[in-house]
């Protein structure tokens, strides 16, 4: 089993967050003010689909934070696909999801270690962008996946799924659960989380759908992905808003904080939760009717395409222009705005389901 294993994130999740994931990671993934022809993307060569797929490479994974279960599950993904493709993986990176610095520093060693290609998921969509772009000078494929950064700071963005997807379906799913009607709140990572922070613009933007008008967004509450202070932001809010109907928690850690709170207090049952959460992390409060249903998407899978979108930089069968296509497994992707690859649509899990996951 790797060094690196089991604490939380999101997704998070997603998350994962997250699950997404263009989504999760999705933070800075689609911005209409970047133009194309700035992106890293834009600026590489032109891709040969049917290139050779080089074996014997080295892949450095930067998650926002190592020992934490969601990007654990991640890069072990990441790790298999390399297996499988005859490359090597590595894993560095900080113990605070919070420590961008730490982050830069780890982007240096990778750069230093002449990696061939590197998978990052960003704290922060700009404090990479200097070492990042040092590393692709120097010949380095760079991959976010997961949280993203600004686009011309990589070569391809691996998101969850579309940021939109997620953002809007949360806000779905916790319409249902308190019949369109209340006050609610969300419950987020860092204030500077990329993904965090593009799933929020778009739950904003769902909400002023008429069929939601209802329900008022009170507050935005953020745990900095650390379980504590997650379990203590969601003690606040119900201290704060005692009328309140639901949360929405788009992060792995936040959201199993919540779950843990709500589930020995009064509020178990009353207020709805929903987010982004791991069906190992979540099960025991579905089961105990604290939670209906939440989503994300298959964490070792997202790893699994930004190892895969990694290995198709560095062979030449990508460039991360948009409309390119690649192969990865048995699924053949094409690349979008900005350089943006969508894993897929997010999972919704309940009590029929959740017993066929493992993550």
């Amino acid at each position: 089993m790797r060094k690196s294993s089991l604490r939380r994130t999101c997704a998070a999740i997603a998350a994962g967050t997250s699950l997404a994931l263009a989504l999760t990671a999705c933070g800075g993934t689609t911005k209409s003010d970047v133009k194309d022809d700035s992106s890293a993307a834009a600026s590489a060569g032109k891709a040969d689909p049917n290139a050779a797929t080089k074996k014997g490479l080295t892949v450095g994974f930067l998650p926002k934070q190592v020992n934490n279960p969601y990007f654990t599950s991640a890069d072990k993904g990441g790790e298999k696909a390399l297996t499988e493709l005859g490359s090597k993986y590595k894993e560095v990176g900080p113990s605070s999801a919070t420590d961008t610095a730490g982050q830069v520093s780890y982007v240096n060693t990778l750069t230093q270690q002449q990696v061939n290609a590197m998978a990052v998921s960003a704290q922060d969509p700009g404090a990479l962008c200097t070492a990042l772009k040092q590393a692709m000078n120097n010949d380095i494929k760079v991959v976010t996946y997961d949280s993203d950064t600004k686009p011309e700071c990589r070569n391809a963005f691996v998101s969850q799924a579309s940021a939109e997807d997620l953002g809007r379906t949360e806000v779905q799913l916790l319409a249902e659960q308190i019949d369109y009607k209340g006050e609610i709140a969300i419950l987020s990572a860092a204030q500077t989380a990329t993904n965090q922070n593009t799933w929020i613009d778009f739950m904003k933007d769902e909400l002023k759908d008429a069929k939601y008008k209802d329900i008022k967004l009170v507050k935005i509450a953020y745990g900095n992905d650390d379980a504590q202070q997650s379990f203590q932001q969601t003690q606040g809010l119900l201290q704060e808003y005692p009328n309140l109907k639901g949360i929405i928690s788009p992060t792995t850690v936040g959201i199993k904080a919540a779950a843990q709170y709500l589930s020995g207090s009064k509020y178990k049952g009353k207020v709805k939760l929903t987010g982004l959460g791991t069906p190992n992390d979540m099960r025991k409060y579905v089961k105990n009717g604290t939670v209906e249903g939440f989503e994300l998407w298959d964490p070792a899978k997202l790893g699994d395409l930004a190892a895969r979108t990694a290995v198709a930089l560095v062979s030449g069968q990508i460039t991360g222009k948009e409309g390119e296509t690649f192969k990865a497994g048995d699924t053949t992707y094409t690349i979008g705005k900005d350089g943006v690859i969508n894993l897929g649509k997010p999972t919704v899990f309940n009590a029929k389901n959740i017993d066929q996951f493992n993550f």
